[in-house]
């Protein structure tokens, strides 16, 4: 079995010393990631004290006051029943963080810190001991330390108020320390699955003949549009060395599909490289009324009692444009669809109408998506 393995590596290492790897297309690390290889989500409830007194009203927050209450109990400080706190320097937050795939235990990570209450600012805060749970519940980091906001906030004795940035969230650089490490399958069965960021039949393809190219055939196999599975080494050392290499293969990627993308919030239209229009006769048009009214003044005749009057004097005028139709022969591409579009000088709501309008006649060979 040592035999095989070693036979396994040194033909990896004559592949990296002796292949070369084309110029075009791009790197596998690019394209995928490994399954199972992530980060994982943390959050956590805590306590920001030292504020300038932009923390919480707590008669506004109860739970800022309960959450004071619990933390002086465990510190063994008891406060009589029925006192009423006024700490306007302590702010009720939530703590998020990352927690990157193999992270290990007393690895710091950085955390987000974000205003629960109404506090105005954290500015000048400091975290106290806040622990940070993923999912399951399970407590993977301990989070403490000063804050950095990069906002802030003025207000004067009239109510008039600046504000530049967003003083009530802030950051705390390496403000966790990793205490529970979370198990990656990377180094358990036989194989290993890369995952395209974005699915495609043609690019997973491709991967896998690329990988079987440059180890040997049956080494990958596409399972899906997205899942490519490559046999591996079952040795942890010797599969990272073999993930690495995979990394750097390169890959053409298949073309993405014939897509037009309509944002309606700003107008901004996409239309992809792929977008054909089948035989289709345009006209793009514009009419435009315009009415301005204006008033005069009647005079009456000379030596006579009558008063001067107002007489409202209207004037319409119609414009329409005389912009001739244009057509589109089979298979037109990108460039002549724009020229088109641009020798009308139509506006971007304008593009939209001409393409739904195209959509609607089967014209348009792609697939138009407004978000």
């Amino acid at each position: 079995m040592m035999a095989i393995k070693r036979i396994f590596v040194f033909t990896v290492l004559c592949l990296l010393a002796g292949s070369a790897w084309a110029v075009n297309g791009e790197r596998i690390k690019d394209l995928a990631s490994v399954q199972g290889v992530r980060s994982n989500q943390l959050v956590g409830y805590g306590l920001v004290v030292g504020l300038d007194g932009s923390g919480d009203q707590t008669t506004q927050t109860p739970f800022t006051t309960q959450s004071i209450r619990s933390m002086l109990a465990a510190q063994g400080v008891q406060l009589p029943e029925g006192i009423n706190l006024q700490t306007n320097n302590v702010a009720a937050v939530m703590v998020t963080a990352e927690l990157p795939a193999f992270a290990r235990s007393g690895q710091t990570i950085d955390i987000t810190v974000s205003s629960l209450g109404n506090a105005r600012s954290l500015r000048g805060g400091n975290l106290l001991l806040t622990p940070l749970r993923g999912a399951d519940g399970e407590v993977y980091a301990l989070a403490q330390g000063n804050l950095v906001v990069g906002g802030f906030g003025v207000e004067g004795a009239d109510g008039s108020r600046v504000t530049v940035n967003v003083p009530s969230t802030g950051r705390v650089p390496n403000g966790a320390s990793v205490e529970r490490e979370v198990q990656s399958p990377f180094a358990s069965g036989d194989s290993v699955v890369l995952n395209l960021h974005t699915g495609d039949f043609t690019t997973a393809r491709r991967l896998a003949d690329a990988i079987n190219d440059s180890l040997g055939p049956q080494t990958a196999a596409a399972r899906d549009a997205v899942s490519v599975e490559v046999r591996a080494p079952r040795d942890p050392d010797q599969r990272v060395g073999f993930v690495s290499f995979l990394e750097n293969i390169r890959v053409d990627p298949g073309d993405a599909p014939a897509r037009v993308i309509v944002n309606s919030r700003t107008g901004t239209v996409v239309i992809g490289s792929h977008v054909r229009v089948r035989a289709a006769a345009v006209t793009h048009g514009s009419l435009t009324v315009t009415i301005s009214e204006d008033f005069q003044v009647g005079m009456p005749a000379p030596f006579t009692d009558a008063d001067p009057v107002v007489v409202p004097d209207t004037q319409i005028d119609v414009v329409e444009e005389a912009n001739p139709m244009f057509i589109f022969g089979p298979g037109v591409e990108l460039q002549e669809i724009v020229n088109a579009v641009n020798r009308v000088g139509a506006a971007p709501g304008d593009l939209v109408s001409i393409l739904e309008a195209l959509k609607q006649a089967g014209a348009l060979r792609a697939e138009l998506i407004i978000i």
